[in-house]
């Protein structure tokens, strides 16, 4: 008897932006290669707004960035104005699903009070990794009651932080290639909850991507190092790995990363000087997808995307 092959799952990607300020270039480039992504492959694109930091993140913010991604061509089938069927998609709306996240989480590792501050942080005695960054000392991790009882009868709100074991975490990213983190020496303990309640980036994440059966995640580099400790999370909450593609990051011409301080990159001003067709065909000669010079929509790029043409450098940002 002829053995029936298992059909592929179907590919659920996402796009997941911080609605703090108008989107500039960059976040249109990520969102234009997660969106051919999916399409490409014939999956279900997810819209997530990542509005946990509610002081900078406002709901017409995140109207206007909705507005620039239909205006660009870049639909998706399931989050705000479309298919909810695990909603909430405004992570503001999800505190009770990241508490029981939070409890699940602490039944599988060690989580603390941490009431270290800022400037605690960045002491001049903190470990730091080689590329600069603070590594969280441990300071708090062996507190006893009566320790924890002076700092808060001082005010010391304290924030929450999870203890990670001295084991290296290995994936293979769809364009960075193999990657490996120890999370004791190059990560640390880090945060699941702020001491302001707000629950962290890294928890809030896996718990949504988990619920919302993501399985490809097309993000920034910039977020790389984030992964092995999201994947850490996911084995702690029982929940599958996904296809990671962390892409190159677009940058000014002296060398710093777009961000949204950039005014003269934002969705503002760049709608005021090119058209959908005109900024997509740009954005896809960036990639390698058309030749230079090129106009088009975002639909008329999904034959011909492929990872393997996307580049693995950052790419220089000039003449615009």
């Amino acid at each position: 008897m002829r053995e029936c092959a298992v059909p592929a799952p179907v590919v659920r990607g996402r796009f997941a932006p911080s609605p703090s300020g108008r989107m500039h270039l960059g976040n249109v480039w990520c969102a234009l290669l997660a969106w051919l992504s999916v399409r490409s492959q014939q999956g279900v694109m997810v819209l997530r707004i990542e509005d946990l930091d509610t002081g900078r993140c406002r709901p017409e913010y995140a109207d206007r960035l909705m507005d620039d991604l239909r205006w660009l061509g870049l639909d998706w089938d399931e989050g705000p104005g479309a298919a909810q069927p695990d909603g909430p998609y405004y992570q503001s709306q999800c505190a009770p699903l990241y508490r029981r996240a939070l409890e699940q989480v602490a039944g599988a590792a060690r989580v603390y009070p941490c009431y270290c501050s800022r400037a605690d942080l960045h002491a001049a005695s903190a470990p730091h990794r080689a590329d600069g960054t603070v590594l969280y000392a441990g300071r708090c991790r062996n507190l006893d009651a009566e320790q924890r009882a002076q700092l808060e009868a001082a005010g010391r709100r304290p924030a929450l932080r999870v203890t990670v074991p001295d084991r290296d975490v290995a994936f293979t990213d769809g364009l960075c290639g193999p990657m490996t983190q120890n999370l004791a020496r190059e990560c640390g303990d880090f945060l699941l909850r702020r001491s302001d309640g707000v629950f962290a980036y890294q928890l809030a994440v896996v718990t949504d991507d988990g619920r919302m059966g993501i399985n490809q995640v097309v993000r920034g580099r910039d977020l790389l190092d984030s992964t092995p400790r999201q994947i850490w999370l996911q084995e702690c909450l029982g929940l599958p790995q996904p296809a990671y593609y962390h892409t190159p990051l677009l940058c000014a011409p002296d060398g710093r990363r777009l961000s949204k301080r950039e005014k003269d990159l934002d969705m503002g001003a760049l709608r005021s000087r090119f058209s959908p067709r005109q900024l997509t065909g740009r954005l896809a000669a960036l990639a390698g997808l058309v030749p230079p010079g090129t106009q088009c929509t975002p639909a008329q790029l999904v034959d011909v995307f492929d990872w393997n043409k996307i580049g693995r450098d950052d790419v220089l940002i000039s003449d615009w």
